[in-house]
């Protein structure tokens, strides 16, 4: 899990990329909409918040927009144009994203849910399977050596594959 807290989103775009970054090895660190950027076109003074602030862990910083390719009109072009200009001055990298895949974000979505910590982390996870071996009298070897198996099927959700007629 990348921040282990809430971070804001303004669309289910937003969202699906939001998932998209907390699931990539790389990041370590999200923010949204982190600054805005202030600049001139001509005589119009413009501005523009980017969506995410991402931070790798090789220490370098990535600025994301997310918009969807058909919803990117010329002055959403320029917006995206200008933060471009302006990570590169500061040696940060800029990308815009649009729409993932669709396959991809349903189970993404569906695995996000047990990121949650009511879903028991690692430590937790291993402490319990031992308790339920020890009050089972399991060792934890297969049942081809004659033994109970270690994590009875009723301890599985059925979501995940349990069965809950055991």
């Amino acid at each position: 899990m990348t921040t282990g807290s809430h971070v804001g989103y303004e669309s289910w775009l937003e969202r699906d990329r939001l998932i998209l970054l907390d699931f990539a090895p790389d990041v370590v660190g999200i923010a949204s909409q982190p600054f805005w950027l202030h600049w001139r076109e001509a005589e119009e003074k413009r501005r523009h918040a980017p969506d995410y602030f991402v931070r790798l862990a090789d220490g370098r910083a990535r600025v994301v927009d997310v918009r969807a390719e058909d919803d990117v009109d010329e002055r959403t072009a320029e917006a995206f144009a200008a933060t471009e200009r302006a990570c590169s001055a500061v040696g940060w990298e800029f990308v815009h994203v649009g729409v993932p895949d669709a396959v991809v974000m349903a189970n993404l979505r569906w695995l996000a849910r047990y990121r949650h910590g009511r879903c028991g982390r690692e430590t937790d996870v291993a402490e319990r399977r031992r308790g339920i071996q020890a009050a089972s009298g399991a060792t934890g070897r297969s049942r081809r050596d004659g033994e109970r198996p270690a994590c009875p099927a009723r301890t599985v959700p059925p979501a995940l594959g349990g069965n809950p007629s055991r």
